[in-house]
C-alpha cells in the first residue's frame, strides 16, 4: 500500500490504511522493526481520523445550535 503523506488524506483513506496495518499486524508475521513502523504509522492514522472526526462534530455543532440569532463562526479551512 502506497503511503501517502498525512495531510494529503482523507478521512475513509487513513481510516482504510489503518484497517490494513491491523489486519497485517493480527497475523503475526511482522519484523519487529517491521511491526514498529506499522505501529508509529498506525498512530500517525488515528490522529488524522480523530482530527477529522472533531473537525466534523465541530462543523455539525455550528449547524445545528438552537439559537437562531447566533452567528455561526467561520470555519478554519485547511488552507491556512
Amino acid at each position: 500500500m502506497s503511503r501517502k503523506k498525512p495531510d494529503t488524506l482523507s478521512f475513509e483513506q487513513a481510516l482504510a490504511e489503518l484497517e490494513a496495518l491491523v489486519d497485517a499486524m493480527e497475523k503475526g508475521e511482522l519484523s519487529l522493526e517491521d511491526s514498529l513502523k506499522s505501529f508509529e504509522r498506525g498512530v500517525e492514522l488515528t490522529r488524522i481520523c480523530q482530527k477529522a472526526l472533531a473537525d466534523a462534530e465541530q462543523k455539525v455543532e455550528i449547524l445545528t445550535r438552537k439559537s437562531a440569532d447566533a452567528e455561526l463562526e467561520p470555519f478554519p479551512s485547511d488552507d491556512t
